[in-house]
């Protein structure tokens, strides 16, 4: 569902924009920034607390990757006031150092905050929804 002021929805799907910008270019200087200075991130289980820790283990995972495609949607945001949650979709190809490539369907739920006039990610958790080719197989 989708529901609250329409200039609040725009912002937190440029949000996520500006996330998949950061992913596809392997940019964490843009990836970060994103990130509210206390968020967490719950990556599969894993919490990362702070944007720092967040941006760093994000580094250390991409280090791995040769190049990603990486495309997100977002099907459900709800604003209220200056807090909201969001489920967003994402689709990735990625094609890792070692010359395999998996391919990623997740989703993220999300709590975001407008702080200082800006949406930012107060948390995300991320889960695997379906993959193709993944490592090991």
């Amino acid at each position: 569902m989708f529901s609250g002021p329409a200039e609040d929805r725009q912002a937190i799907a440029e949000l996520n924009g500006v996330y998949a910008d950061g992913v596809v270019r392997c940019d964490p200087s843009t990836w970060g920034r994103v990130w509210a200075e206390d968020a967490t991130w719950d990556f599969f289980g894993n919490m990362f607390t702070g944007r720092e820790a967040i941006v760093g283990f994000w580094e250390q995972a991409m280090s791995g990757l040769e190049a990603v495609s990486f495309h997100c949607v977002p099907c459900m945001i709800e604003v209220t006031g200056k807090t909201a949650t969001a489920r967003v979709q994402t689709q990735e190809i990625l094609h890792m150092k070692d010359g395999n490539t998996r391919v990623v369907g997740g989703l993220y739920e999300d709590k975001l905050a407008k702080i200082d006039g800006q949406w930012l990610f107060t948390h995300r958790k991320f889960g695997i929804v379906a993959e193709y080719n993944p490592q090991g197989d």
